[in-house]
Formats: C-alpha cells, structure tokens, sequence
C-alpha cells in the first residue's frame, strides 16, 4: 500500500504541474515547493532544535497558532517553522509578522524531497492541524524519534479512514501519531473505532484564538466615521450568494450600512459593477468623499476583516450556501455578533453548537435569509439576545490550548 500511496502523490504532482499552467494559484503552490529547501537552510543549521507547525491553509494556521505560542513560551530554546500546502495560507502569513524562524510550503510527500529537507534542521516536536496528514512525512518523523501530534483533530464518517480501503491510513496513523487532540467527542469516538485510542477531546483551539482578537485593539480607520449612527451589517468573506442577500437587504432598507470583504480580491471589481454606488476601503483613506452619503463599503484591502466585526451589529458569513464550505464564523461571534450563515457547514461542527446557543442561524437560500435579517436588525429585544447568546458562546468554551500543552510536556 505504501507503493501505491506513493504513486498516487507522484500522480498529484503531475496534475497539479499540467494544471499550473492555466490556474496561477497552484502555479504559486508547485513554484514555492522549490523555494522550501532553501528556506529552511538559510534560517536553521541541521542542529537546529526545531518546533514545526504544519497547517493546510490560513484558517488551520490560525486554529493552531495558540499552541504554537503557548509551546515557544514553554520552549523558548527552540526555533519554530511553520509549513503550508495552500498558497492562501502561506501568501497571507508570510507577509505579517508573525512568531515563525521559518515559513514555507510543505515538500511533497516523497522520501526524495523530504529527506533534504528534513536533515536541514532537527525536529523535535511536529503537529499537524485538523486533518490534513501526510503519510510519508509522518513515517519519516517517526523514524526519527519526534513527537508528532494532531491539533484540533476532526474526523467525520466520509473520511477514507472509515472506507473498505481505508485500513492502511489508519494503520499508519496510530503508529506514527502519538497524540490525537479532538475538537468534539463524536470525532474522538470515529477515531476510537478505527483504533486511534491515543486520544482525548479538547475542544476547538479556535475559541482561544478568537479570544485573543477580542483582547487585542481592533479599531479600523475611517470605519466609525462611515458608520455614523446607523446599523451596520457586516458580509465576512463574502461568495455570490451572500452578495445577493446584500442587494436584497439594502433594496428593502436604505438606513443600514453594508461593509462587504469578499473572499478574494479579485471580486472588487465585480462588487463594484453590482453596486455602483459603494465607496472602496483604499478611497475612504485617499480623499476627502462624505461618508454618512454612502451606505456600501467595499474593504478592497486584506488582514482587516476580523477587527471589522467589532463594529457589526450583525455579520453574514461566506461560505455555507455552496459547497466550497463556510468560513469562520467565531471571530464575529466572539465580539458578541449575531452570525447568519448558508447551510453547507458539514466540516464546522462550530456552526450547530452557535444556532443551538441561539447566537447564530442557517438558512437554505438567500432570500429566506435576506428576510431574517431585515427583520431581526431593527428587533432589538432579539438582536440583543442573540449577541449575548454568541458572546456568551465563545466566552464557556475551556483554554484548549493549555490543555494540549499540559498533555504534550507529560508525554
């Protein structure tokens, strides 16, 4: 199985090398991967005693960002390096400031490239987020004698772990992952099934995250002076649906004001086509324009969405009326921000626990929700409740980073 496993990761490689020749993302992803051996030997000598975080994308980076830092506070000796898969992740973290010696992309998964790049430096602790494992890598870190850890794992039934071939992953990841940290009991039960009894539950490590955001100072320029005295409706990580339901709302009600952040700035363009009215975030800082005459603003800007929340008095989240998946829904919750949301949230188990505190609602189409939310802006008895229901949400949930901490140092 290991052969096949193996030819299927050579098979990735070449698709993903024809398909970079017309998709500039992956053509980002496969000319990075030859960046990363070079990176990491500039940043680490191979006696380099190293933390090593792997996370898929941006949101399982961020997820796995307070463990990180409680393992540098209680490690301080080590160095740390961050790997990514996705561009998004990668692009968006390199760029910041960030707590990493070292950030690049994860090689792929093949003995030839990993072994390099694993003799540039000595790993001393890995963890992965989520669920996005590597079987070749983790054989490797094995053979190595390091610890090696999920963080926020998430197993759910369609996974090919719980498939008449899935016998071999599993296999693999109860000898080479020596802890699993789930995020819900139900995925410590799947994985308990299959074997992984090298687990417990320790909740999401989102919560902590989004808990230090609210903490930190999360003004925005210029936004308060936009906003006036109105109620501002907040589109994080807006799709097409969700755009819709903006139209929808403002051709029904002119006495709100929108913000909208799309999922890619590359839709800017297009917001701006379907709202020819909206004043973009770089114009509010370059001119002297009226902004209580606007009642749409387009942040055509990135980093800037999860302070944004903090002036919502209600927040759509992309994502959830396709199957591409809905986005973070937590970090409005946690300023107290009601949360409505398409119904396509199989991976966020987050998302029944928010509509079950009442801090949030789904919905299956747009104009059942655009009706929803016209109606609960101005019902202030219900708004307030569910803001301190989603306040209250985030606040109950445990420091799940401390506890994976405390289980890493006693194993």
């Amino acid at each position: 199985m290991q052969f096949f496993y193996s030819f299927f990761v050579r098979v990735l490689i070449f698709g993903m090398k024809i398909f970079a020749l017309f998709n500039a993302k992956t053509k980002k992803s496969v000319e990075g991967r030859k960046q990363s051996l070079k990176i990491v030997k500039s940043a680490f000598l191979p006696e380099d005693e190293v933390l090593w975080m792997h996370a898929a994308s941006l949101g399982e980076y961020e997820q796995g960002l307070p463990v990180l830092e409680k393992l540098k506070e209680k490690f301080p000796q080590y160095k740390i390096l961050v790997t990514f898969f996705s561009p998004s992740g990668y692009e968006n973290v390199v760029k910041k400031n960030h707590i990493a010696d070292a950030i690049c992309y994860l090689p792929f998964d093949l003995n030839s490239s990993l072994n390099p790049f694993l003799e540039s430096f000595t790993p001393k602790l890995f963890f992965t987020v989520k669920y996005d494992f590597w079987y070749n890598l983790l054989f490797q870190l094995k053979k190595r004698n390091v610890k090696t850890f999920v963080v926020s794992a998430l197993f759910y039934e369609r996974q090919s772990f719980f498939k008449s071939y899935g016998k071999w992953f599993s296999k693999e990841l109860k000898q080479n992952i020596d802890w699993f940290f789930h995020q819900t009991k139900q995925s410590y039960a799947l994985a308990k099934s299959i074997g992984l009894v090298q687990s417990s539950v320790t909740g999401d490590t989102r919560f902590d995250r989004v808990k230090q955001i609210k903490k930190r100072n999360n003004h925005v320029d210029f936004i308060s002076e936009f906003i006036g005295e109105d109620r501002v409706v907040v589109f994080g990580s807006s799709w097409q649906a969700e755009e819709k339901i903006a139209k929808m709302i403002l051709e029904k009600n002119k006495n709100l004001k929108l913000i909208i952040a799309p999922h890619d700035l590359k839709r800017v363009e297009n917001l701006k086509e379907i709202f020819p009215n909206a004043i973009l975030y770089s114009e509010l800082q370059t001119s002297n324009i009226q902004h209580p005459t606007f009642n749409i603003l387009i942040i055509n800007s990135i980093g800037l969405l999860s302070k944004l929340y903090s002036y919502a008095d209600l927040a759509i989240v992309g994502g959830g009326f396709h199957e591409a998946g809905l986005h973070n829904i937590l970090e409005a919750a946690t300023f107290g921000v009601p949360v409505i949301f398409g119904n396509h949230y199989r991976k966020n188990p987050e998302a029944d626990d928010l509509i079950s505190a009442n801090g949030g609602k789904s919905f299956e189409d747009e104009k059942t929700a655009a009706k929803f939310i016209l109606n609960l802006i101005f019902d202030e008895l219900l708004l307030k409740e569910m803001s301190e229901n989603a306040e209250n949400f985030i606040s109950a949930k445990p420091n799940s980073s401390e506890l994976i901490l405390q289980k890493i140092i006693s194993l």
